[in-house]
């Protein structure tokens, strides 16, 4: 089933430049971006320096712009327009892999609880594949004519989005029960894990980004963008915990993602 939609958003997103393009003409921009990202989870504390130092991930991605304030069918800049000159549409697919430890006040106690979080360790291999809709606050014919270097932009959009957390822990021996491996508040009942399911998955997420591009030569642009992906799911990491329980899980899993890309204008 999630095979299938993947393929089916995979389609989509493939599909729709180019009835978009048959009817409204418009000119490509192809490009990769990379960088580090830092997963916001179950793993250690919110908000906590060492959380925040030590649970960083990567991404890279693949991107494609429609540009509509060109048309590539006619070498010629498409009708003035404030859309046409203010917006582009982005589609992509990223790649990203985290590695987790517990962190914070908890982690540091000389504790039996203490040692089963430090023991613990988790990934996440994630892949997402969405688009979002840029906003351009300055003229895209003038950056593109040169008349001026750096363009900022801020967008919003959505992702498909497919996970495969793991969790594993040094304690788990043979003979081991989950009460002698596990922080108290991952069980449930006598003992029964409750709050750890590394089983793939899939979800959506909400995007939004701020960034910039420099314009390097008539037909490319250097990409640097700051960007935030909120999840549908507490499932992404591989832990949630009962909140009832455990009162630090209160939100769902999330990134900031600064990144870095080389953008390549086909149709100019």
């Amino acid at each position: 089933m999630n095979t299938k939609i993947l393929l089916a958003v995979l389609f989509f997103c493939l599909s729709m430049p180019l009835t978009v393009k048959a009817q409204f003409g418009f000119s490509n921009e192809v490009g990769i971006i990379a960088g580090p990202l830092l997963f916001q989870s179950d793993f250690g504390l919110r908000e906590n320096f060492d959380t925040n130092i030590n649970n960083v991930g990567i991404g890279v991605g693949i991107v494609h712009y429609m540009n509509f304030a060109y048309r590539s069918d006619c070498n010629c800049y498409t009708r003035d327009e404030y859309f046409n000159d203010h917006f582009k549409l982005r589609t992509e697919a990223d790649l990203h892999y985290s590695k987790f430890t517990h962190e914070g006040v908890e982690s540091k106690k000389e504790s039996p609880e203490g040692y089963d979080l430090r023991d613990h360790q988790g990934t996440s291999l994630v892949y997402e594949l969405g688009m979002q809709l840029e906003y351009f606050p300055k003229s895209i014919r003038d950056f593109q004519a040169g008349g001026y270097k750096i363009a900022p932009y801020i967008s919003l959009g959505a992702h498909f989005v497919g996970y495969n957390p793991s969790y594993s822990s040094i304690q788990d021996v043979d003979g081991a029960t989950p009460e002698d491996i596990y922080f108290d508040k991952f069980l449930i009942g006598d003992g029964e894990l409750g709050g750890i399911d590394d089983s793939p998955g899939t979800t959506w997420a909400l995007t939004g980004s701020i960034g910039l591009r420099y314009k390097l030569s008539e037909l490319s642009d250097i990409n640097l963008e700051f960007r935030y992906h909120k999840y549908y799911s507490n499932w992404v990491d591989g832990l949630n915990p009962d909140p009832e329980f455990y009162p630090p899980n209160r939100y769902d899993d999330s990134i900031v993602w600064l990144n870095i890309g080389y953008i390549y204008y086909l149709n100019f």
